[in-house]
């Protein structure tokens, strides 16, 4: 019934056109930000293959397989074409995506513990991602969609499976670009010529992209024979087609760094995609150029490209508004997080990103590593790769930025091009054993090969220590500051506890930091405040962090008054 008193009629008439509009907003929203499908010539569907269980943790569809070697590290074989490679991949990596997606999103969650905040991300990515599908070539689509007919149910509160996996490849991109969240803090270097112990092209790298452990325990190693381009492998996690360290038969490398970007306005091709796209097309440096030239992409990135037909390895240093292309004129190269060429070197984000991150620190140190480990080999490379300790061999506690290991790498990986090889790390971090590939042999052997154990670089004896059993015991109670701190979970630091926080890494800054956290969580700020101005007596990674734990003293000294 309609209201008669008159004002009341205005509210609702008021109270009608608000939620019209924000129907027809809704909508308007909803319809920007679906996301067309790829046109699909194939009639095959999920149904039309069968996963055949061949063993414990092995299984097979057609000639494509899955399986888990004695390291851990699962290997899969994939070939065909682009949507049924991607189907098949869907089928043999089921339960490893929905795994990776149930961490992935609980790391999410701790990170924006408030479920509105959440909700404003959900719509920001949807609205920022709207036109992601218009950069991505039609064939990475293709496959992005048949690996996402076998993604889990349960988030489709989140979106339709195929608007997630391709937002999960732009995860990296949007992580550093706009939020600065230190997910991606990655070295590598190359040497060849006089500084190889053979004289061809070495490449090592660590990949430092953290999010949380669980999302690091199940590693893949893919070997792609596609219809079209060069036979490639790459190393990551399951569902990303797109590739962040990796190899083709033709002995190009390609490794991501991220660089500072400015906030981008838009999504364009995620640069994983990039990366795959060089390794599936390149079988030069300036092929890799050409490639990259081609594409648009929304973050700022290195990438480290290596070559055998060329040997020697060079930066594609890439903006969304520019590119450049970095080489040293000397037999090494040094990569971490800024930019060198002179495109870029005296741009006011890059000389604020050499100045305020510890970017510069870990370029000086793995120069420093390299200078007195000439001529490198792979075992060399590892132990640099697996280095602790900061510039001049300074110890500055465990699990610090401006180190090369700092314990929370997904990877580390090591090339030699010319001998298609290829050395992937094994858990934890980059300190187990590192596992030989001979693309020859992979490729020609597709059912029978293996890593090769005689070419394995022993597991880092740091992990028998006392000191790594400490690091370990520090990260758990740290973990449970951060989920007490972030998320609300009850945690009671008992006086026995605090002490072995101390004691298990007592010169890192950041034992002083989480403590200092916990105590002003629990409102006790004269403690908080003593912590955190010993977190500052130690070397902190970065002028950025150091900014960040002032300004916590000072909101502790304003809460307390």
């Amino acid at each position: 019934m309609w209201p008669k008193n008159r004002l009341t009629r205005t509210i609702f008439k008021f109270l009608g056109i608000t939620f019209l509009l924000a129907g027809i907003a809704f909508g308007i929203f909803i319809w920007c930000v679906k996301l067309p499908t790829p046109e699909i010539t194939s009639t095959k569907t999920v149904e039309s293959y069968k996963r055949i269980q061949v063993g414990p943790n092995h299984y097979k569809v057609d000639h494509c397989w899955l399986k888990k070697n004695k390291n851990g590290i699962w290997e899969m074989y994939l070939e065909g074409t682009p949507y049924e490679r991607g189907l098949i991949y869907g089928i043999l990596a089921k339960e490893l995506m929905e795994k990776q997606e149930v961490h992935f999103v609980g790391q999410i969650k701790e990170m924006i513990p408030n479920a509105f905040f959440l909700q404003v991300l959900k719509g920001f990515v949807a609205w920022f991602n709207k036109d992601i599908y218009k950069y991505i070539q039609d064939e990475n689509l293709q496959e992005i969609y048949g690996v996402s007919q076998s993604f889990s149910d349960q988030f489709n509160y989140i979106g339709p499976k195929y608007y997630r996996i391709l937002n999960y490849h732009a995860a990296h991109d949007i992580g550093h670009a706009l939020t600065d969240l230190n997910m991606v803090g990655c070295t590598s270097f190359a040497v060849n010529n006089s500084l190889s112990s053979d004289s061809t092209l070495l490449i090592a790298r660590n990949f430092d992209f953290y999010m949380g452990d669980a999302f690091a325990e199940d590693k893949l190693i893919v070997f792609v024979n596609p219809d079209k381009g060069y036979k490639f492998t790459s190393y990551a996690w399951a569902g990303l087609t797109g590739v962040v360290s990796g190899m083709n038969e033709k002995g190009i490398t390609v490794t991501l760094n991220a660089s500072k970007s400015d906030i981008p306005y838009g999504a364009k091709e995620p640069i994983s995609l990039l990366a795959r796209e060089i390794l599936q097309y390149a079988a030069t440096v300036e092929e890799a150029h050409a490639i990259a030239r081609k594409r648009d992409t929304f973050v700022s990135e290195s990438l480290l490209i290596g070559s055998a037909q060329d040997n020697k390895a060079v930066i594609i240093e890439k903006s969304p508004q520019k590119m450049d292309v970095f080489s040293s004129g000397k037999d090494y190269l040094v990569c971490a997080n800024h930019y060198q060429g002179p495109a870029f070197i005296s741009d006011s984000v890059n000389i604020k990103n050499l100045d305020e991150t510890d970017s510069k620190a870990r370029f000086d140190r793995m120069n420093q590593l390299m200078g007195r480990n000439y001529p490198m080999d792979v075992h060399k490379a590892a132990d640099i790769l697996r280095n602790k300790e900061g510039l001049n061999d300074t110890f500055i506690g465990y699990g610090n930025a401006k180190s090369l290991n700092q314990l929370i790498a997904h990877h580390g990986v090591i090339f030699k091009p010319a001998e298609k090889k290829v050395w992937i790390s094994t858990p934890p971090y980059q300190l187990g054993a590192f596992i030989c590939y001979d693309l020859n042999d992979v490729f020609n052997h597709k059912e029978t090969f293996h890593a090769i154990d005689s070419l394995a670089i022993k597991a880092d004896t740091f992990l028998l220590s006392q000191d790594y059993k400490k690091f370990e015991a520090f990260k758990v109670t740290k973990q449970k500051i951060h989920k007490y701190v972030m998320l609300g979970i009850p945690y009671k630091l008992s006086p026995a506890d605090e002490f072995a926080m101390v004691t298990n890494n007592p010169e890192s800054y950041v034992t002083y930091l989480a403590l200092g956290d916990y105590y002003r969580k629990e409102k006790d700020f004269d403690k908080a405040i003593g912590y955190y101005q010993e977190s500052l007596q130690h070397e902190v990674s970065s002028k950025n962090e150091i900014k960040a734990i002032r300004a916590k003293i000072d909101a502790c000294k304003k809460e307390k008054s």
